[in-house]
């Protein structure tokens, strides 16, 4: 993380318990720290690694790409979307970190062991969860830090909402996003106009509606869908659309709403200035 604070463990940090609902409404309380983690959300997990909670971290998603060290060092408890049950009642876990959106009610209501589910779809909601985190793990002033400099670095963001853009998460079928998505609230942060606002959350689009809403400029994500990785993957984009800018981002600054939200804001900012400069909209 470029620019990051400091927020290993700090002399401040210690558990004085939890008591409160998760995103489900459901209610959880911790007597004691939690010392066996499994996190089924990547964000999360990158946020546990930056809270320097490592040891105590027992399980994760095989999406869970950061740190990549991890990947070897942790028992992968299978997707974010189809969590192996029993591999998760064998690591013991005395809190298991998930997400409304990320992972599906059934898995978290069938794993035995204390869950707490985040709900973030703002840079606010976000700064809450890591706050949150804290909480739950005895690391909230290093949480603490973590959200206020993200919040502070969002905050001295002064871009004027005038490109018109087409976020892309999906192929065949292409896929966009909706104003209520976490995604959404980045872009507007960044000065982009979400040409499809008004449509479902993850709306499936096709090129005639892309040509329709008359973006200045098509972004690509590279993740979910790896539009990155292949120049043949953008090919029909730029067949179909020869008089629009196609743009390949981050999906990660984007959509990951832990640590690397501390890079998003100097992300926009280059993007705004220099990828997509003369592209606003008349």
């Amino acid at each position: 993380m470029s620019g990051a604070p400091d927020v290993g463990s700090d002399p401040s940090d210690e558990f004085n318990g939890f008591e409160g609902e998760d995103a489900l409404g459901r209610p959880l309380h911790l007597q004691r720290r939690p010392e066996r983690i499994v996190s089924l959300v990547p964000s999360i997990t990158d946020l546990l690694h930056a809270l320097d909670l490592g040891p105590r971290v027992v399980g994760i998603t095989r999406f869970c790409e950061r740190p990549a060290e991890w990947r070897k060092t942790k028992a992968i408890v299978g997707g974010t979307k189809n969590v192996k049950h029993d591999t998760v009642a064998e690591l013991n876990p005395d809190l298991v970190l998930a997400n409304l959106e990320e992972n599906e009610k059934d898995d978290v209501e069938r794993l035995g062991a204390p869950v707490y589910v985040t709900d973030v779809r703002t840079v606010p909601d976000a700064c809450d969860m890591i706050r949150t985190v804290g909480r739950l793990t005895g690391t909230a002033a290093s949480a603490r830090t973590m959200a206020q400099t993200i919040r502070d670095r969002f905050d001295r963001l002064t871009i004027t909402p005038s490109v018109r853009a087409a976020y892309l998460i999906w192929r065949d079928p292409y896929m966009s996003v909706g104003r209520d998505t976490f995604i959404h609230d980045v872009m507007t942060r960044g000065g982009l106009v979400n040409v499809f606002a008004e449509q479902t959350r993850y709306p499936t689009i096709t090129l005639d509606d892309l040509a329709a809403a008359d973006p200045d400029v098509v972004l690509c994500s590279s993740e979910p869908f790896p539009f990155h990785q292949k120049e043949a993957f953008t090919a029909d984009l730029r067949e179909s659309l020869p008089d629009i800018p196609i743009e390949i981002v981050d999906g990660q600054l984007f959509s990951w709403y832990g640590p690397r939200l501390l890079d998003t804001p100097s992300y926009l900012v280059d993007l705004s200035e220099e990828r997509l400069r003369g592209r606003s909209a008349a």
